[in-house]
């Protein structure tokens, strides 16, 4: 039942007649119907002027949402473990599967992760950030696939650059601000079958209205940003620097980052590479030049020497 009422919210207030009027039950069932929303995340407000999403809500059903999308397929969702995890089971789903392009964007995820399996922070307030995840467009080839997350960092700091003034890339999948403090991450995983790749899937988490301890949210820079205005910005992005040329990717990287050509510390398997970050290889490994050796990194933690 919570179901039936959610896409007859706006962001307009309707009074609680109207609504039950509408779904053909009373007053009182839809301020419970309310409330349910709200406990499964999705943001809902309630006040004397009736029930409504709150301001920016990236909606599908929504006319300034809608447009944007432009048949896109996109599920709208409150609580979820993963948007990652959501995407690939309907991508799985044998009677009705995700298409190419699909996206599952949730209020507030429960078992979020970031790279390595680390936790993604910064849920706890539904109707403030963004977390998505997008099933790739393309089937890329295997040896294109770690260039896609340089891609995505490329779609997310041009859309913040334009929309907020700020937003740069540290290798290899964080947007930072000019203080250094993170304000979006990038995930991508992928499917292998030898060496085939079935199923790409890419998530991301950006702070547009609040941030963790220590962390930045675009609400700093552009206080009256939307959440809807910003999510069409970047699915628009994404579909453009996904399918763009190599070059172009790590052209579009390197105009942007804030790691090249500064002192770092990396973090990598094998120990701890200590030089400068001097640029980023066709695969977009991270080329540092540490004691008069280039080392080719193609995973590890980067730190910045002089945010340490």
């Amino acid at each position: 039942m919570p179901a039936r009422l959610l896409p007859l919210l706006t962001e307009t207030p309707q009074s609680g007649s109207v609504l039950a009027a509408r779904l053909g039950v009373g007053r009182v069932s839809v301020s419970t119907l309310a409330r349910q929303l709200q406990a499964q995340g999705y943001p809902v407000q309630v006040s004397r002027r009736g029930y409504a999403l709150h301001a920016g809500t990236p909606a599908p059903w929504l006319p300034d949402i809608a447009g944007g999308l432009q048949g896109r397929a996109f599920r709208y969702l409150g609580t979820v473990g993963s948007t990652q995890d959501e995407l690939r089971a309907w991508a799985s789903d044998p009677l009705s599967p995700a298409p190419p392009g699909a996206v599952v964007l949730a209020e507030r995820q429960t078992a979020g992760r970031g790279r390595r399996g680390r936790v993604w922070e910064g849920q706890e307030q539904t109707g403030r950030n963004l977390t998505f995840s997008l099933l790739l467009p393309l089937q890329p080839d295997l040896n294109r696939l770690p260039l896609l997350p340089l891609a995505a960092g490329a779609a997310l700091a041009q859309s913040t650059q334009r929309l907020a003034g700020v937003g740069g890339l540290k290798w290899p999948n964080d947007l930072q601000d000019p203080q250094g403090r993170k304000l979006a991450g990038i995930l991508l995983e992928a499917d292998l079958r030898g060496e085939e790749v079935v199923r790409a899937v890419l998530g991301v988490g950006l702070n547009v209205g609040s941030a963790p301890a220590g962390a930045a949210c675009l609400h700093d820079f552009a206080p009256g940003l939307r959440r809807g205005e910003v999510v069409l910005a970047l699915l628009s992005a994404l579909e453009t620097w996904l399918a763009a040329p190599a070059e172009q990717i790590l052209d579009a990287w390197r105009a942007h980052s804030v790691t090249l050509g500064q002192q770092v510390q990396v973090q990598t398997q094998a120990g701890t590479v200590s030089g400068t970050a001097q640029d980023i290889g066709p695969d977009g490994a991270l080329l540092v030049q540490a004691a008069g050796t280039l080392h080719r990194i193609t995973a590890g933690d980067v730190q910045l020497i002089g945010q340490l």
